[in-house]
C-alpha cells in the first residue's frame, strides 16, 4: 500500500465546504459553552446526552413534578367566569365610560355598546373567592385555585395568541412550554411519553400539532397526541403472529440501520427522534395499555368525572386520564377544550359558553379532587386559561370579541397558595391594570414551580442561548406557599 493510500485510510472527506467549516470549527465552541454552562448550573445540551429523556434534577427543588394544563381553546370569557365586574351590567348597552375610552379607545377595542352578563356569582370556601354559577363545581374548590385576574398578551387573533401561550411567541417555530419542561427536567418513566396532548374532538388548535411542538429543539420532546375514544394511542397492539421476542429482533436491526444511517449525518434531530421513539413504542405495547384503560376506575370516580353524563363525558374522560398519566410520572399532560377554537363567541355567547363551562366544570372540579384525595395535588400543577379573554362590550348583538389586553388564568396545586386572587382589571375586565402578568411572566412562574430557573434553562441554538421566556419574563412571588 503506497502512502497516499494509506493516508486515505485516516482522512474522512466532507461532502461541502460547509460541513467542512462545521467539523473544523464547531466542536471548539460546542466545547466552550459546555464548559460555561455547566459552571453555571444550565441543562446539558441535549444532543450530548445519551439518553436525552433521562431524569434530571431542576435547579432548585420544585414542588411540582408534573403539570395538567387545561386550555380552553378559543378564549374563554373571564368577566363571566372568574373575574365579576358589577359595572358591564350597570352600563350595559352603553358605550364605554369616556375615561375608558380616551386609554384603550387607541388600542383598536370596539366601540361597540356593553353587553351585559346574565351570569350569577357566588363566593366559595373560606377565602370567600368569587366565581359565576358557569363554574359552580369548580367553586367548591375555590380554596386550591390563585386567580390571576390581571393576564395579557400580545397576540390579537388566535394562531398568533394560541401560539404565544404555549411557545411563548406569537411568531411559530419556537419550542412548547410542555417541551421546555421535558427538556428539562427528562421524564419520570421511561415507557411512556413525557408530554402527552389529549383533545376533546378531532379538530386541531389554530396552527396544528406545532403548539405541541419541539420548535428548534430536537423532536423527542414534542407532545405526543393521544386520541379520542377508549384507544387513545394508535396501532398499539402488535400483529398476534408476531412474538415479543421476533418484534424485539426486529427492532434491534432497524436500530443498528438507523444508527448507522446517523453516525453520516450528525445532527439530524428528527432520526434520533424517530429512533427514540420506536423504542419508546415498543415499550409502550407493554405499559401504556394498563394505563388507558378507564374501566379499571370505580364507578364513584367515574362519576366524580362526569363520565356518565354525555354533556361531560368526553372532557371528563380526558382529565381522568391525565391523572392516570401524572400518577404513573408522565411530565407535562396538555388537555385541550373545544379545541379548535370553540370557545371563540363572537355571536351567542351564552349558548357556546353554556355548552363548553358545562362540559368542563364537573371534570375539573372532579380532576381538582381526585388528585387531591390521592396526594397527588402537592406534586402536580393544575393550569387552567385560554389564549385570551373576551371583551364586556357586544358583538353582533349577543357576542364578545377578542381580549388580550386582561384576562384570567387559574393554577392549582404543586406548590401554589390557593384561595387568593392576584392582580386585577378595570372596571369593565378590559385591561390588566394592577400586578399585570404577561404570558412569559407566567411561563416563568409555571418553570419555577417544576425547580426550574427560566433564565437557566438554556438550549444553544444557532449560537444563541435561548430560553423559554425569550429573555423576559419574572416570577409571580404571590404564587407560592
Amino acid at each position: 500500500m503506497d502512502e497516499h493510500s494509506a493516508l486515505n485510510r485516516h482522512v474522512e472527506y466532507t461532502s461541502s465546504r460547509r460541513e467542512f467549516l462545521c467539523r473544523a470549527g464547531g466542536g471548539f465552541g460546542g466545547l466552550a459553552l459546555t464548559g460555561l454552562l455547566a459552571q453555571e448550573g444550565r441543562a446539558t445540551p441535549a444532543r450530548a446526552r445519551v439518553n436525552p429523556l433521562e431524569r434530571r434534577s431542576g435547579h432548585s427543588p420544585g414542588a411540582a413534578q408534573s403539570v395538567i394544563f387545561l386550555f380552553m381553546d378559543g378564549g374563554p370569557s373571564h368577566i363571566d367566569t372568574f373575574d365579576p365586574k358589577p359595572k358591564v351590567n350597570e352600563f350595559a348597552g352603553q358605550s364605554l365610560p369616556p375615561s375608558i375610552q380616551r386609554v384603550f379607545t387607541p388600542m383598536g377595542v370596539s366601540e361597540n355598546p356593553l353587553l351585559a352578563s346574565p351570569r350569577q356569582w357566588k363566593q366559595y370556601g373560606s377565602s370567600g373567592l368569587s366565581v359565576s354559577d358557569w363554574y359552580a363545581e369548580v367553586g367548591t374548590c375555590a380554596d386550591d385555585l390563585a386567580v390571576i385576574r390581571s393576564c395579557w398578551a400580545n397576540g390579537l387573533n388566535h394562531v398568533g395568541s394560541v401560539c404565544q401561550m404555549n411557545t411563548g411567541s406569537i411568531l411559530a417555530g419556537r419550542p412548547s412550554l410542555g417541551a421546555w419542561v421535558t427538556y428539562g427536567l427528562g421524564a419520570e418513566n421511561q415507557n411512556l411519553p413525557a408530554f402527552v396532548v389529549l383533545l376533546d374532538n378531532d379538530k386541531e388548535p389554530p396552527g396544528g400539532s406545532r403548539v405541541w411542538g419541539a420548535g428548534f429543539m430536537p423532536a423527542t420532546y414534542q407532545g405526543t397526541r393521544f386520541r379520542n375514544g377508549k384507544n387513545p394511542i394508535l396501532h398499539l397492539a402488535p400483529p398476534e403472529a408476531l412474538s415479543s421476542a421476533q418484534q424485539r429482533g426486529k427492532l434491534d436491526y432497524l436500530t443498528q440501520l438507523n444508527r448507522r444511517h446517523a453516525q453520516a449525518r450528525p445532527g439530524d434531530d428528527e432520526l434520533e427522534a424517530r429512533i427514540a421513539a420506536y423504542e419508546l413504542a415498543f415499550r409502550m405495547q407493554a405499559h401504556a395499555p394498563e394505563t388507558v384503560d378507564l374501566s379499571q376506575e370505580t364507578d364513584e370516580t367515574q362519576a366524580l368525572y362526569g363520565l356518565h353524563d354525555k354533556s361531560t363525558a368526553a372532557f371528563g374522560r380526558n382529565c381522568l386520564l391525565a391523572r392516570r398519566l401524572v400518577e404513573r410520572g408522565v411530565r407535562f399532560v396538555q388537555l385541550y377544550s373545544g379545541s379548535g377554537s370553540q370557545w371563540d363567541a363572537h355571536a351567542k355567547i351564552e349558548e357556546n359558553h353554556s355548552r363548553l363551562c358545562k362540559s368542563t366544570d364537573r371534570p375539573i372540579a372532579g380532576l381538582l379532587k381526585d388528585l387531591k384525595r390521592r396526594g397527588l395535588l402537592e406534586s402536580t400543577l393544575v393550569v387552567w386559561g385560554g389564549e385570551f379573554g373576551r371583551t364586556p362590550m357586544s358583538e353582533k348583538g349577543d357576542g364578545r370579541d377578542h381580549n388580550p389586553y386582561g384576562f384570567t388564568v387559574w393554577l392549582a396545586g404543586g406548590g401554589v397558595k390557593g384561595g387568593q386572587v392576584i392582580g386585577a382589571t378595570d372596571d369593565f375586565g378590559l385591561h390588566a391594570v394592577e400586578n399585570r402578568v404577561h404570558v412569559h411572566d407566567l411561563h416563568a412562574t409555571i418553570l419555577e414551580l417544576l425547580g426550574l430557573d427560566h433564565t437557566q434553562l438554556i438550549f444553544p441554538h444557532q449560537g444563541r442561548p435561548e430560553r423559554p421566556t425569550v429573555n423576559e419574563g419574572t416570577v409571580i412571588d404571590n404564587v407560592f406557599l
